[in-house]
């Protein structure tokens, strides 16, 4: 295995055209899902992509790792200057041909950005809310290759795609100090598997977070991973708290003019601390400020990646020409769409952007915050909707939409 073509777009797109008639959970319901394992406890799913294969092979995954601006990982619990080494990304090439036969892992974040049809794979998961997003990486191990026993902080469905996987995980809380001192990796020093299992190509592995989780290559195979992110409490009151802070002047300070006098000057009286906790509180339950807030923060690009303006804007006129002709509309996997209700308003927030809308717009919103790709049979009806045609110009213009190319007309 040579591991050095470079990755094209639009390769293998047969071989998962048939993804979205399945739903990932087998034949538990979307609901029973819900109530009785997200966010509670594992799941196995057998087959919950039958007769899955890979969109991408190993030697184009290590194409993705040798890309600039492309986040990779590889892993060496063995054969590295010490064990479980770490090295990070852009990879050259000679680097692939020089790694040992075992034991070593390569992992590639944000795939769906580059592959069309993993794109299209997190269509299958929408009965979580795409705000909770966070992206597919793919993992490549030769046989005993592993990441090492460790704890996420964040839910993720195991799709297995190439070769066999042992998965063994402990739902026992995971003590702090329970990590490998010599490695900058997460790695637990002691676990103890709970359950183990085998993954063939279309099972799944549900795990919440917080569950320890150890995956071991038996042969040749590639992991799936679709993540969801829960924010951290200290960085969502961190992001608050920097929004609201520009809002307040120098003119704003504490105030006692109903001062009293104090036996003993060196208290912090009940007084004083009741008009600090009504300074907090009132910054603080501003019920619209906080949403607005919450979407710009959610919606905003993972490491300030926004998509370039485009050289030239095409006019609403010259837009609809190229979307009949093209047929497809495609939303850019580097942007994210997410929107609120507000009164009479919709505010569509794209990239950490606010876009405020009247409530007529709903529809248009929806479309755009909805489905990543945009169809005939959903584009025919708005064709001549001036709305339509104006919203998503402009979306274009910012390039957060494409029209199809070849490589996503074969996904249709």
């Amino acid at each position: 295995m040579s591991m050095l073509h470079k990755f094209k777009v639009g390769e293998d797109t047969e071989k998962v055209r048939s993804l979205k008639k399945f739903s990932p959970l087998g034949e538990l319901s979307v609901s029973q899902f819900l109530s009785e394992y997200w966010q509670k406890k594992p799941l196995l799913i057998r087959q919950g992509f039958p007769r899955f294969s890979t969109p991408v092979n190993p030697d184009e995954l290590a194409g993705l790792a040798c890309e600039d601006n492309i986040e990779s990982r590889l892993i060496l619990e063995k054969d590295g200057p010490k064990p479980w080494s770490l090295e990070r990304g852009p990879f050259e090439e000679t680097r692939f041909k020089s790694l040992p036969e075992s034991h070593w892992s390569l992992l590639v974040q944000e795939a769906n950005r580059y592959i069309p049809e993993l794109a299209m794979l997190l269509n299958a998961f929408n009965f979580i809310p795409n705000w909770r997003v966070d992206d597919v990486m793919v993992s490549y191990a030769p046989i005993h290759g592993s990441v090492g026993p460790h704890v996420d902080q964040y839910d993720v469905f195991l799709l297995q795609g190439l070769g066999r996987r042992r998965w063994k995980i402990n739902t026992n809380p995971v003590d702090d100090d329970n990590k490998l001192d010599e490695t900058e990796l997460k790695i637990m020093k002691d676990f103890e598997a709970e359950e183990e299992w085998i993954l063939k190509p279309g099972d799944i592995l549900y795990l919440p977070p917080g569950v320890a989780h150890y995956g071991i290559a038996m042969e040749e195979c590639m992991t799936f991973s679709i993540g969801f992110r829960a924010p951290a409490k200290a960085d969502l009151l961190s992001s608050f708290v920097d929004d609201l802070l520009p809002k307040f002047d120098e003119q704003q300070r504490y105030s006692d003019t109903n001062i009293q006098i104090q036996d003993n000057p060196g208290e912090i009286s009940h007084q004083a601390l009741a008009s600090i906790q009504s300074i907090i509180q009132e910054a603080t339950s501003n019920k619209q400020q906080i949403n607005r807030w919450f979407g710009r923060y959610i919606t905003e690009p993972r490491h300030g990646d926004v998509p370039e303006d485009r050289p030239e804007f095409l006019s609403p006129a010259d837009f609809r020409t190229q979307l009949i002709k093209s047929g497809i509309l495609i939303r850019s996997e580097f942007s994210r769409f997410s929107f609120i209700h507000e009164g009479t308003d919709v505010l569509l927030y794209i990239d950490g952007e606010e876009y405020e809308l009247p409530t007529h717009w709903t529809y248009l919103v929806q479309l755009a915050c909805n489905h990543r790709i945009l169809k005939e049979e959903l584009l025919t009806p708005y064709l001549d909707d001036e709305a339509f045609i104006d919203l998503f110009c402009a979306l274009y213009n910012h390039a957060k939409y494409d029209f199809a190319n070849e490589a996503w007309t074969n996904l249709r």
